[in-house]
């Protein structure tokens, strides 16, 4: 994107649009989270595999990725353009990124949702939400960043010809 198209997003009736499209996503997918198949949003199998005909998947299909693009450009437009007191979070989201998926498979190696089956009702599924939100500013964090760098950022020079090595070959 370029920033003339930041800069639309950043415009006031726009801001105020993204808001109101941010908030009514959470009850909307809330809603749709107990009957919402997540191979259709990790796109690993094919739609006749989800049960669903050719037309009618290209549609779903479709409307996720129009569902997409509309909540980034909300989030991108509420996005502060200044260094705040979360600016370092945000620095930090490739931690969050990589490591979530180990305390998503903890959780189902431990059999969680097994043995506490309240977390799939409407209340366990707000707490599970605020867990997660937690967890992932945890995972966010400078001490977390710094002692996991190794696993998310490691070092690479050694897959790489050094200079000399090159001119020789």
């Amino acid at each position: 994107m370029k920033p003339e198209h930041f800069a639309l997003l950043r415009r006031r009736p726009v801001r105020i649009a993204s808001a109101v499209v941010l908030v009514a996503a959470v009850p909307f997918f809330h809603w749709q989270a107990p009957t919402f198949y997540l191979n259709w949003f990790y796109r690993s199998r094919s739609v006749q595999e989800m049960g669903a005909g050719v037309g009618w998947g290209m549609f779903l299909v479709a409307v996720l990725f129009v569902g997409t693009l509309v909540l980034c450009a909300a989030f991108l437009s509420l996005v502060p353009g200044t260094r705040r007191w979360f600016t370092v979070l945000g620095a930090g989201t490739i931690c969050g990124y990589v490591l979530h998926g180990f305390l998503i498979r903890g959780a189902e190696y431990l059999d969680v949702f097994k043995d506490h089956p309240w977390l799939t009702t409407d209340p366990g599924r707000v707490v599970v939400t605020l867990v997660a939100l937690a967890a992932m500013t945890l995972l966010c964090t400078p001490p977390v960043r710094k002692a996991l760098k190794w696993v998310t950022e490691p070092e690479m020079a050694w897959a790489f010809r050094k200079d000399e090595a090159a001119k020789q070959a």
